[in-house]
């Protein structure tokens, strides 16, 4: 990956064994290969950031979060009601964001440009942001930690514009702020996002084809975006690539299954 220090080479390479366990929803196989990642590279925070990103997503899809009819409706998003968040899982979350954040914070005193010190700072901010919003369901109070995720993402992006796995912070913070009424975009300001739609997709656009730990999770974000801009069409193509990629998956399959029923003519026509 452009920009890269900590994690060329063979290091990379566990780092996407554990990540396509983690698209696979192999969530004990991706702690296995992130424990042993971990033992080997105990200074490195993308670790322990991938560790996060795996425990939020055990929760998401254990919450039914990761269901495009949840995206779809805003109101769903906001009032839903149901499963409580899972203790255990929750300061485990907590714990490895906070080691994650401790060892880059610890590599930026150092080297304040540090590529993949600021790439960690960001991953972890985001999924702070996710789990805040999604999990506890304090949309509000997740919007610090999603400007946090923008700015290490504008400062990487800065520093070397190939690093396309950044864009996902961009793009994903543009398309929100671009749903956000104007009275919280006032209140929050979020500094050199213009809350364009467009920008998001493109940026989103742009990390499916050309990124690399965050490919498929761009792929799986502007599928749930083309959900809301009812655009099934484009949505079918992303999930049948990724269904492809990540045969283990079952809920992109069942996505898949659903948005291909909707492409079907009406009976009698």
């Amino acid at each position: 990956m452009a920009g890269s220090t900590l994690t060329a080479g063979p290091a990379a390479g566990e780092l996407d064994h554990a990540l396509a366990r983690l698209y696979n929803f192999d969530f004990p196989g991706t702690h296995a290969v992130l424990n042993r990642f971990i033992a080997g590279h105990p200074q490195d925070p993308l670790g322990y950031s991938l560790r996060s990103a795996t425990y939020l997503f055990h929760e998401l899809d254990r919450l039914g979060v990761l269901e495009a009819e949840f995206f779809a409706d805003d109101k769903r998003i906001i009032g839903r009601k149901g499963l409580k968040p899972d203790p255990e899982i929750r300061a485990r979350f907590f714990q490895s964001t906070a080691d994650a954040q401790a060892r880059a914070e610890a590599i930026l005193a150092r080297d304040p440009e540090n590529a993949d010190a600021l790439f960690a700072m960001c991953v972890v901010q985001g999924l702070l942001s996710d789990y805040v919003a999604l999990v506890e369901r304090r949309s509000f109070k997740s919007l610090p930690y999603t400007k946090r995720a923008y700015a290490c993402a504008r400062r990487l992006l800065k520093r070397d514009p190939t690093f396309h796995d950044a864009y996902v912070s961009t793009g994903i913070t543009e398309y929100l702020v671009g749903n956000l009424p104007f009275l919280i975009r006032w209140l929050v300001r979020f500094d050199d996002v213009q809350g364009s739609k467009q920008k998001g997709i493109e940026n989103l656009q742009l990390v499916s084809r050309s990124g690399h730990y965050f490919r498929p999770f761009a792929k799986i974000l502007l599928a749930v975006i083309y959900i809301r801009e009812k655009k099934p069409a484009e949505t079918a193509k992303l999930l049948e690539d990724l269904a492809r990629e990540y045969p283990e998956n079952p809920l992109i399959r069942k996505e898949l299954t659903k948005v291909r029923a909707q492409l079907q003519p009406p009976p009698g026509l």
